[in-house]
């Protein structure tokens, strides 16, 4: 059986470290200025994933195979060191503990407390607290990377997508799943979500705990008629059909993800989209060809190598 890698050393001193029940995470936030990032943006997504972080290992195998569905063993194995950059609360990394060999989990946010209770367990996981510019290891240490849904509400998305594949080795791989621009949909699709996006803009704004409360309630107002009108044409076996309905995406999800994503989708206040060309377009600049999209949702995810 491989062995474990050892963890690379950070190429910056850490002037802070974070307590938790059974770990000590470095702070990397603290004195280095990043100029492209949303504090407040920061701080509500700390606060979204300390509220949803009790994910059953069923859920977390449920979606992820959703999302890494393009992900097989010529792209990640047990000699795989591998880096999630905007962990949040540490989901996705804890999907690929037992396929990889290490993972490092980041987030600039209180995220990691989340993480470091979800991970408590996995001890081929360290889990830091940077930022994607102040990210504290060298050019091209990781076998794999992956940002999942995280930089597209970052203001420069290009840059921070290039910032990220230079961490990755040449003939490694990056992930990277980003919000689409409803490319693929058609116009009352499109017109339910310019109605929601406004949603999004007064509600983002709000004072936390009427936002978290506003959320819930779209949860239950908004996304379940969508979803339970999907399940129905699902059960009497129109798939199709219901594919074609917003938010049928969620047919198959419990209601704890679904407030989850309530509050993730109208409690972020800078939110950007991309079509599946300019995606492409902004994989090839930061340097990764051979790119390879999953065809389902979500949308839209992609992997590449580096060349």
């Amino acid at each position: 059986m491989t062995g474990k890698i050892e963890m690379i050393n950070y190429n910056t001193d850490t002037e802070t470290y974070l307590r938790t029940k059974n770990r000590d995470i470095a702070d990397f936030t603290g004195s280095k200025v990043d100029d492209n990032i949303d504090m407040k943006v920061v701080k509500s997504f700390g606060e979204e994933w300390n509220k949803f972080h009790q994910f059953s290992q069923k859920t977390i195998d449920k979606i992820c195979k959703e999302y890494f569905d393009i992900i097989d063993d010529t792209i990640i194995n047990k000699d795989t060191y591998m880096i999630d950059i905007g962990c949040g609360s540490g989901r996705w990394s804890d999907y690929f503990t037992g396929k990889v060999n290490f993972i490092e989990a980041v987030d600039p946010s209180d995220a990691v407390y989340a993480a470091a209770e979800l991970l408590d367990k996995r001890d081929n996981v360290r889990i830091t607290r940077a930022s994607i510019n102040t990210l504290p290891w060298p050019d091209e240490t990781f076998d794999f990377g992956m940002s999942v849904g995280v930089l597209h509400h970052i203001p420069d998305t290009q840059a921070a997508l290039d910032a990220c594949v230079k961490k990755i080795k040449k003939g490694g791989h990056f992930y990277v799943y980003l919000y689409y621009k409803l490319d693929n949909r058609g116009f009352l699709f499109k017109s339910l979500f310019q109605l929601s996006d406004l949603v999004r803009r007064v509600v983002s704004k709000l004072p936390s705990r009427l936002k978290k409360f506003t959320c819930d309630m779209l949860a239950v107002f908004a996304y379940m008629p969508f979803v339970l009108v999907s399940r129905l044409f699902i059960a009497l076996g129109f798939k199709k059909l219901a594919a074609k309905i917003p938010l049928s995406a969620y047919a198959n999800k419990d209601f704890y993800i679904i407030r989850n994503d309530s509050l993730d989708r109208f409690g972020t206040r800078l939110e950007q989209r991309f079509t599946k060309a300019e995606i492409e377009r902004m994989m090839l600049q930061a340097g990764l060809t051979n790119i390879r999209f999953g065809e389902d949702a979500a949308f839209w995810h992609a992997v590449g190598k580096k060349g």
